[in-house]
């Protein structure tokens, strides 16, 4: 099968591959679509960040490059290994991508995306997305409704990404968030927080990107960096500054614009993977 194998920085290619052999315990896969996340590109520009080098082998599953990317997956399961129980061949299913040592409380209470040397599928190993077909732990594997187009419930990886930062905002009824950057995780961070009801504010220096944001109706507030004083525009809609800001860039500017707007005691959730150093200056 072809596979997008990550080897290094600025080295990704199409391989002809062996499919994956499906264990006991795990189920196969025929891959339907997969998102290239903003954090396939931090590895290609920068990386190797949570793919392994030749160096630095991953240590959980002890691989080294070449690995296979891709981790915003949907498929159809193809077969059913060993004592897996709670799938059948034809289901519609996406993949949450984690990796976590032997022995991790994967409970819902388990706190397992912060065990020690955690890593994702289609970075730190175990096959991809970006591949054909991929073999996958049966507690990894979630069931789809088979009326949810395959396309859309690719998205859900990164929608839980956007879901999982605002609810560590910890926000209250009546709040207003500002959101920089207006990328997928951007996107999908603003449409969460607007569902729940709190006033959105958008700031994207990119007219595409805007114009997408508004198309989707995530927003309340759009405005340009280039050209907008945000800091300004987050005042006179709420004097006090926004209750939460969400970094969704990765670059300078778009953290500094959060602690620009924010309140006093709100808070600023890093929502971006940062291939660079971010400086952080304390001012009375």
């Amino acid at each position: 099968m072809r596979a997008a194998r990550f080897y290094d920085r600025g080295d990704i290619r199409i391989d002809e591959i062996n499919e994956p052999i499906v264990k006991a315990g795990q189920v196969g896969i025929d891959v339907a679509w997969c998102g290239i996340c903003g954090t396939d590109l931090h590895e290609f520009l920068d990386g190797p960040i949570f793919c392994p080098s030749a160096e630095h082998p991953n240590p959980i599953t002890g691989e080294v490059p070449p690995v296979t990317l891709g981790h915003e997956m949907s498929g159809v399961v193809n077969f059913i290994g060993e004592g897996v129980s709670g799938l059948k061949v034809g289901d519609h299913v996406v993949v949450e991508p984690y990796i976590v040592p032997e022995g991790t409380d994967t409970s819902e209470t388990g706190h397992y995306n912060l065990s020690e040397g955690s890593n994702f599928i289609g970075l730190g190993g175990n096959g991809g997305g970006l591949a054909e077909k991929i073999s996958v732990d049966e507690r990894w594997v979630h069931k789809i409704p088979d009326n949810l187009p395959l396309d859309e419930t690719a998205l859900i990886e990164p929608l839980s990404v956007g879901y999982h930062a605002v609810e560590r905002a910890n926000l209250s009824e009546k709040s207003t968030v500002l959101v920089v950057g207006a990328g997928p995780i951007g996107l999908l961070t603003a449409a969460v927080a607007k569902a729940q009801g709190y006033t959105v504010i958008i700031s994207e220096p990119s007219g595409l990107r805007r114009k997408k944001a508004q198309e989707a109706q995530v927003a309340d507030y759009f405005f340009n960096p280039i050209e907008d004083d945000i800091q300004a525009k987050v005042h006179e809609i709420n004097e006090k500054g926004v209750d939460a800001a969400f970094e969704c860039t990765s670059v300078q500017p778009g953290f500094d614009a959060c602690l620009d707007a924010i309140r006093m005691g709100g808070t600023v959730v890093i929502v971006a993977i940062w291939g660079k150093p971010l400086v952080l200056i304390w001012q009375n």
